[in-house]
């Protein structure tokens, strides 16, 4: 990870621990996913540098860190705060469902960093994502990188 995605990283990190300690239970629905935003993130840099990972895939793990990273997406987090990240991780999990089911899942769960088993979140994320992100929003977002 270079020293921009590291500082993004730890930013993020900063950003979602403050929300969830200043937020009541009730406002923390999606707090569960929105905490794996970082390692998300983290695991995405990984497996975009990691030679083993086609090309193809590459191409699509790159969108998806512009999409984390730019201030500009559906779910904007300048104006929801850690909330805006639900569409970010909805579509880091599709893409991370597509690594796993074109290529060898062990690509996944070796740079995978969290405590948790990355397999399970994706499939966890996306029976959610509906939910998380409102079902319009989420078939635009898959229709972008289908």
């Amino acid at each position: 990870m270079d020293k921009a995605q590291q500082d993004f990283y730890q930013k993020l990190r900063v950003k979602i621990k403050k929300w969830i300690e200043n937020h009541d239970q009730k406002d923390q629905k999606w707090a569960e996913y929105i905490l794996l935003a970082p390692d998300i993130f983290h695991l995405l840099c990984k497996l975009a540098m990691d030679p083993e990972v086609p090309a193809s895939k590459k191409v699509k793990l790159g969108v998806v860190i512009a999409y984390f990273v730019s201030p500009l997406d559906f779910l904007p987090e300048m104006i929801l705060g850690p909330i805006g990240y639900l569409d970010d991780i909805a579509l880091s999990a599709f893409i991370l469902n597509d690594i796993i089911n074109n290529t060898d899942p062990k690509l996944i769960t070796r740079n995978w960093a969290g405590e948790r088993d990355i397999l399970e979140l994706v499939k966890t994320i996306l029976v959610n994502a509906d939910k998380m992100v409102g079902s319009g929003l989420w078939q635009k977002l898959k229709n972008k990188l289908s």
